[in-house]
């Protein structure tokens, strides 16, 4: 099997890439921004050169707070990004696999999302997404619509500038001071733990839809924090605020965890965010 995967140099991607290629059942192309542009649909001709037999899109404007200055970028990415890679995957008859967020949903229903609740997003960056999620199930012919949340990785968001638990590791070593929101719950979600789960999907090849994958449970930023330290042995003072205090440009669901319900019936489990913490930390080689 054939799979291209767009971002291929993303946090995301890199896993994807990584996990895939050590397959032999798959034969991975790897394409970054400098191979082509979702927003510019003439770079997409490579897609319909190559004939891969799977199109993954991690291709994604993750700045949530620009979002809602420049609108106009989000979208382009995220929504006609989508729209374009899925009019080029009907054409070359390729399963289209878009990448998208817990951020569609607006973090009031206070218990775990599933695949069955209807989107509501919050912030540009969710409705860009929310939008691609659309494009990408009405213009393609085959398609997986794969919600994540809350990624770290070993290479880090290039978008991002790295990963939360760099970040908080970074702050730390400087002895800087820890002031981390108590008041938004997620499900964080190790990108390797994503990849392999994904490659075992595809293997399986369950009905067109959306499925979430995400590691199971969920916690507050601030419990997320403080389980980092735990698991370094750190003696860290993290200090817990409320999200209002930071006054950021975009409002944030208060609770996004998600739930792997449709994954669990096809007999696919993911694992606890605790354990896919401990395994990213020392795969950074922080533990031993």
């Amino acid at each position: 099997m054939r799979v291209a995967i767009i971002g291929a140099s993303g946090q995301l991607g890199t896993d994807l890439v990584k996990v895939f290629g050590e397959d032999p059942s798959f034969e991975v192309i790897p394409l970054t921004h400098r191979d082509l542009d979702v927003t510019v649909p003439e770079t997409l001709r490579v897609l319909k050169e190559l004939k891969p037999d799977v199109i993954i899109n991690t291709a994604a404007y993750v700045r949530v707070d620009d979002a809602e200055i420049y609108p106009e970028k989000a979208f382009a990415v995220n929504t006609i990004g989508a729209l374009n890679v899925a009019r080029v995957a009907s054409e070359i008859d390729a399963i289209n696999v878009y990448i998208s967020t817990d951020y569609v949903f607006d973090g009031e229903k206070g218990e775990p999302y599933t695949e069955d609740d209807v989107p509501n997003p919050i912030n540009v960056y969710g409705a860009s997404k929310y939008a691609g999620e659309i494009f990408t199930r009405n213009y393609s012919r085959k398609y997986y619509i794969i919600r994540v949340a809350s990624l770290y990785g070993k290479a880090g968001a290039s978008g991002k500038g790295g990963n939360f638990v760099n970040w908080v590791i970074e702050k730390a070593k400087r002895g800087e001071e820890l002031r981390i929101v108590d008041d938004q719950f997620m499900s964080p979600t190790y990108t390797m733990d994503v990849a392999r789960t994904l490659r075992e999907f595809l293997e399986i090849g369950p009905e067109w839809g959306v499925y979430h994958m995400v590691n199971e449970g969920y916690c507050s930023w601030y419990e997320f924090t403080r389980a980092i330290f735990e698991i370094l042995g750190w003696d860290v003072e993290v200090k817990p605020i409320k999200s209002s205090e930071l006054n950021r440009l975009a409002r944030r669901p208060r609770f996004s965890a998600l739930r792997n319900e449709k994954l669990e019936r096809i007999g696919l489990r993911m694992m606890d965010w605790e354990e896919a913490l401990r395994e990213y930390l020392w795969e950074k080689g922080y533990i031993q």
